[in-house]
């Protein structure tokens, strides 16, 4: 009995000590895009400053495939011992659940928290050879007009997809979805005349409007661009339910010790608040928006009542 008690003291003793020394060694992100999309390069941006900010390599690690699910359901399986980390994508984790039949995660049950690190909103633009210079018009033409107005995504159940599902239900018109395979063929159809708009985000569209390629409408977001300053924002085009910022955020395995979690999240937010990663985050059309873990875990709960109603009624599904 003495000896047990005694290994219990000692074990007692020994725990504060190895959740102080966390981490031993490099942590890893793992990215469920491939490289070059938003999620990558946020993840690669915030990595070296997170590194100093840890002691420690940060590894960012691409394992793309089906909307994500390879990823989360790496990273849900992974030792929870905050080595491992998923840069999660808001649509993916909140919409995946609902548009996969199986799936071998749960954005709640699997994950804990660790911070929120960005928003992307996302731009609504037309051919300029369209008559439409306002999100009104546009509205007013498919209502007259059920559907002859197409629009392209970068995919079948993509953010841009959800949302303009989001605002068929709102606004009552028949718009047709033309999913492509990414972005860049989407907004190349539509400059080609092919498909008449496209919801993207700054990214892959800005270039384009500032040639005069592309005519922004409106940003489906709470605020307007720094770089877009006379384009309106939804809810000034009259549509305040359009909003269509697209978060990423780092999560843990679910049985992440909270003393570790916090660790991470100090380390995060002082990674954001360092001026050459808010420039490089400006820099690829991102805006930083740093959530504590409980504050993120609200967001997700918010947004999984929110959209997946919306994915529901309008039937999305992903075999």
């Amino acid at each position: 009995m003495k000896p047990f008690l005694a290994g219990l003291l000692l074990a007692s003793a020994i725990s504060p000590a190895f959740a102080t020394e966390f981490p031993q060694r490099p942590v890893k992100i793992t990215v469920p895009v491939a490289p070059a999309g938003i999620l990558d390069q946020v993840s690669r941006i915030i990595a070296p400053t997170l590194a100093e900010n840890l002691g420690q390599t940060v590894i960012v690690e691409n394992r793309p495939g089906a909307s994500g699910n390879i990823a989360a359901t790496h990273v849900a399986r992974s030792k929870p011992d905050g080595y491992s980390l998923l840069a999660g994508y808001s649509m993916f984790h909140v919409g995946n659940p609902v548009m996969y039949p199986k799936l071998d995660w749960d954005p709640i049950k699997d994950f804990k928290p660790v911070a929120m690190l960005v928003v992307s909103p996302h731009i609504v633009t037309v051919n300029p050879k369209q008559p439409f210079q306002t999100l009104q018009d546009v509205v007013d033409y498919a209502k007259k007009n059920p559907k002859t107005l197409n629009h392209a995504t970068s995919g079948n159940g993509s953010v841009p997809h959800i949302g303009v599902e989001l605002f068929k239900q709102r606004t009552g018109v028949d718009i047709v979805h033309v999913p492509y395979k990414g972005a860049g063929p989407a907004v190349q159809d539509v400059i080609a005349g092919n498909v008449e708009i496209t919801v993207a985000t700054p990214p892959s569209v800005v270039g384009f409007i500032r040639s005069g390629q592309l005519r922004p409408l409106a940003v489906a977001s709470e605020k307007r661009l720094p770089f877009l300053p006379d384009v309106p924002t939804t809810a000034q085009a009259g549509f305040p339910d359009f909003v269509l910022d697209a978060w990423v955020a780092l999560f843990a395995p679910a049985d992440t010790p909270d003393d570790v979690v916090a660790k991470l999240t100090e380390a995060v937010k002082k990674t954001l608040a360092t001026e050459r990663v808010q420039q490089s985050l400006d820099g690829v059309g991102v805006q930083v928006r740093y959530m504590t873990p409980t504050q993120l875990d609200e967001q997700v709960r918010k947004d999984i009542a929110y959209w997946q109603p919306v994915i529901r009624e309008a039937g999305i599904s992903i075999e």
